[in-house]
């Protein structure tokens, strides 16, 4: 490098790669600096989220931004450490028991250090000299979950950014097959050319991502027909033979999609009735187990997923039920060779000569082309807690789900849904004084316990027995340290904060 060039390296505040000696030795003040935010916020927060709602977190990102934005003219250190302490401060405490909003977990100390490492080193599995350990590392974590759902030596799969994403990709292997076992083109041209009408299968209870999937495919959102489901939103086999059945001669069923683990009640559809009527009818079975996949751990559960090794390919996300950082989202596929739309050749990432003297890429297995190393982050979290301690986790979870539920079907002023099947768990303050929206009413609690810092917890509307849509409220144990005590201390504080907001709906009737 000439003394030009060296100078114009150096203008950059003496900041160095994160690799090299420097950059470690700068990194390693960093980290302290980022984990002593981290416990602060702890110890001054006391709750699961800081207090002051939507207003005081926009303020919170105003005074670390500043009115000259992020390229500031005064870059360094203490402003990096600024940034950690305000974010820290206002981070979701995934660890707090009372951070029950979301199917989202907090990581093991061994996944949070392979994320760091990850980070440093940099590694993608585009091609092989991008990262040779990583390449090979996904390929085995691959082997070994096609083990886990009782898929053979031909299976293959990738790591993706989510279960929307390896919803996505399910759809997209299963719309190739369809079409092309049919002779139909793949293109949209095609589609219009030969007028076929691709259709996709799922019950009323799937998640959203199925509909979305069909729209990013080029098949129109209405090309998803919904299943009936029963009382607790798992889908009804023999509608779904009524529905196929029922299916135009121009209309091509390319996927049936089961969901193991609903987003509400977590329920499992019946996969062995469905992957038999898939058999018979030479349909493509898609699981989305993105929630659901805990129970595969779990002796106790496990039987749930009876039937799961017939589906042609399922995605679940282990940075829900499996404590490591998101995204660690899996697509797996029973035969490999479906994986074919996938395949892609690049002369300068994978040439054939390359390919056949062992200089393997992934570029073939995924949508993404520099894609990040998430397969260490779950093997570090795996080896650190080895099969059972994931199963004990997973019931340890359950089994909140069940003290909550018994506590919540014992207490006049809250109503449960249903028992739980894997750990979320459902119910509405009730009361029996007349409240002219009972609905706006539980989302006002909801809203004051976030807004007060002391609780996190989630929504959606369920159908009463009148046909009228109405919120509930929804806690989601995925924490496995939680406590008796501390189900008890945040149902308390949930009974208080609705009679506080529902004082303060009299007053303002008044």
């Amino acid at each position: 490098m000439n003394d030009t060039n060296r100078i114009q390296a150096d203008a950059g505040q003496h900041i160095a790669l994160a690799g090299t000696p420097e950059g470690l030795k700068q990194l390693r003040t960093l980290v302290d600096a980022a984990l002593e935010a981290v416990s602060g916020a702890a110890v001054k927060r006391g709750g699961p989220v800081a207090a002051g709602g939507p207003d005081a977190a926009i303020a919170a990102v105003r005074d670390i931004v500043r009115s000259d934005g992020f390229m500031t003219r005064e870059p360094g250190p203490e402003r990096v450490t600024e940034l950690f302490e305000a974010y820290a401060a206002w981070a979701a405490d995934l660890t707090h028991p009372a951070a029950l909003a979301r199917m989202q977990c907090a990581p093991t100390p061994a996944a949070a250090a392979a994320e760091l490492l990850a980070a440093v080193l940099n590694q993608s599995l585009h091609a092989w000299e991008s990262g040779p350990f990583a390449l090979e590392l996904e390929r085995r974590l691959i082997r070994e979950m096609a083990g886990w759902v009782g898929y053979g030596e031909g299976a293959s799969g990738t790591l993706t950014p989510g279960g929307s994403i390896s919803n996505l990709m399910g759809l997209l292997l299963s719309r190739d097959h369809a079409l092309g076992r049919t002779g139909g083109d793949v293109s949209q041209s095609g589609l219009a050319g030969r007028a076929l009408k691709p259709r996709i299968l799922c019950s009323a209870a799937a998640h959203f991502s199925i509909a979305r999937a069909a729209g990013f495919l080029g098949l129109g959102r209405d090309a998803v027909v919904t299943v009936p489901v029963d009382n607790r939103g798992r889908m009804i086999p023999d509608e779904a033979r009524r529905l196929l059945d029922g299916l135009a001669p121009d209309e091509v069923p390319i996927a049936l999609v089961a969901t193991a683990g609903t987003t509400d009640h977590g329920s499992f559809d019946p996969l062995p009735e469905l992957a038999a009527l898939t058999t018979e009818r030479a349909i493509w079975l898609h699981v989305d187990a993105a929630y659901g996949i805990g129970a595969l751990f779990s002796p106790r559960l496990a039987p749930l997923f009876d039937g799961l090794a017939e589906a042609d390919s399922v995605a679940f996300d282990l940075h829900k039920f499996g404590w490591t950082p998101a995204s660690s989202s899996i697509l797996l596929v029973r035969d490999q060779d479906r994986m074919g739309p996938l395949a892609q050749e690049a002369v300068y990432l994978n040439p054939q000569d390359d390919e056949a003297e062992g200089y393997t890429a992934l570029l073939g297995t995924s949508l993404q082309t520099t894609r990040r190393s998430d397969a260490f982050k779950i093997a570090a979290s795996l080896l650190a807690l080895g099969r059972k301690g994931m199963g004990d986790w997973v019931d340890a979870c359950h089994d909140q789900a069940r003290y909550a539920a018994s506590r919540i079907a014992h207490a006049p002023d809250l109503e449960l849904l249903a028992e739980p099947v894997l750990s979320t768990v459902i119910f509405r303050c009730r009361t029996d004084e007349a409240i002219e929206d009972e609905s706006a009413w539980n989302a006002q609690v909801r809203r004051r316990l976030m807004a007060d810092g002391r609780a996190l917890l989630a929504r959606t509307k369920v159908r009463r027995p009148n046909g009228e849509p109405q919120v509930y409220l929804k806690l989601v144990f995925l924490n496995p340290a939680t406590t008796t005590g501390d189900i008890d201390t945040l149902l308390d504080d949930v009974v208080a904060t609705a009679e506080e907001v529902k004082e303060g709906m009299r007053t303002e009737a008044r």
